[in-house]
């Protein structure tokens, strides 16, 4: 379901006073910042948001354990690729509610034990309401848990593996607009309704500096946009993925989330980029209803995510579709096996083959990508999902 958003909102009374406060306009990064991550007044600052199919949105992990199951073997293929016997870290980046993070744990320890003691399972969430409720699912993971900050993990770097599954999409974007025949950063204004009211408006605001300009310019060749087109500047990338670079000394960064192409990113026909708003398993493209209630995101451009890796002192190991990355780790031969349980566990294989087939479904999550860097690239075997499918 979708809304079209309307011009006017109603401000809740925290975002009108600090809009205030800032002279009644703020960049929408800044909005969206507030709206996702106020530790009071956030969707996930608060811990307001679920995840899972009875929740807000769904992920993969949360259909499930076979996500896991299948990315299993990736992992375990880069920590294999370690120094024998030196200490290790599992590295998740905005681990939602915990279910990847104890999936991943349950795997490691059932495939791979000799790897328990010497491999801890970080978790790197700044929203104190996501957290508690992460603590509360891995209090028996058969890993050791530890939460810690960018900054704490920057001060003592890990070998390992770092996970970014659904984090960068969340990001706080700028928003840029042609209006009058100019780049502008587009923002959110406060302003009096009829009723006396305090309402919140998407405004265009002052020219886009030079620098994104130029940025934006090379990412959208082509046609002159029409007035009121616009899009996203994924600004936060290069800032998050250098933390991420300082924060693990030798291992692998798996990025999963949607993204496109430049030129589909930018295309002049996406004239309002590809912002959406989620909540109670409802899709919105209005970011400016009931701030701090809804999900925001944004899809990742890929070549801007490349860049800025590059930039971050990444290397690219490659890239593919969701669907094409689970059935090379053998998603195949995990739906034929479903095939041969007993008349007595229906109901639960055919939510499970239900699950894998969303997975690789284009027009569910099979459009995700599986973008994977390396921090020191210490061999050149191919990661297992860029290979081909095994043969059944």
């Amino acid at each position: 379901m979708s809304s079209a958003p309307s011009s006017l909102h109603s401000a809740p009374v925290w975002l009108a006073e600090r809009l205030a406060a800032a002279g009644g306009w703020v960049p929408f990064r800044t909005y969206m910042d507030w709206a996702l991550h106020d530790p009071v007044h956030g969707a996930y600052g608060a811990g307001r948001l679920r995840v899972g199919p009875a929740g807000d949105f769904a992920t993969s992990p949360s259909l499930g354990p076979d996500f896991a199951e299948l990315l299993l073997p990736q992992l375990l293929q880069w920590f294999q690729q370690q120094p024998a016997e030196a200490p290790l870290a599992l590295i998740e980046t905005g681990p939602g509610e915990g279910h990847l993070a104890l999936q991943l744990a349950q795997g490691i320890a059932r495939e791979a034990p000799e790897l328990v003691v010497r491999l801890e399972l970080v978790l790197v969430e700044p929203n104190p309401g996501m957290a508690e409720r992460q603590r509360g699912l891995l209090a028996d993971a058969p890993l050791r848990c530890c939460w810690q900050s960018f900054d704490e993990l920057q001060a003592s770097p890990r070998s390992g593996v770092m996970l970014a599954h659904e984090v960068l999409d969340a990001l706080a974007v700028e928003r840029v607009i042609w209006h009058n025949e100019r780049w502008c950063l587009q923002g959110v204004a406060l302003e009096t309704g009829a009723d006396g009211a305090a309402v919140l408006r998407l405004a265009a605001g002052p020219v886009l500096e030079d620098a994104l300009r130029q940025e934006l310019e090379a990412l959208t060749p082509g046609p002159q946009r029409p007035d009121g087109w616009c899009t996203e500047l994924h600004v936060g990338l290069r800032p998050w993925l250098e933390q991420a670079a300082q924060s693990l000394s030798s291992g692998q960064l798996l990025v999963i989330d949607y993204a496109h192409e430049a030129w589909r990113y930018y295309a002049a026909q996406r004239s309002r980029g590809t912002l959406m708003a989620y909540r109670n398993q409802q899709a919105s493209d209005d970011p400016l209803l009931e701030p701090g209630q809804w999900d925001l995101t944004a899809h990742l451009c890929l070549e801007t995510l490349e860049r800025s890796a590059l930039a971050a002192g990444w290397t690219p190991l490659g890239q593919r579709r969701q669907g094409e990355a689970l059935l090379a780790l053998g998603l195949a031969q995990r739906l034929h096996a479903l095939q041969q349980g007993a008349p007595s566990e229906l109901a639960e294989l055919l939510s499970r083959r239900e699950a894998l087939l969303r997975f690789v479904d284009p027009a569910a999550l099979g459009d995700f990508r599986w973008m994977a860097f390396a921090r020191s690239p210490g061999s050149s075997q191919q990661p297992y999902f860029l290979q081909d499918p095994p043969l059944s």
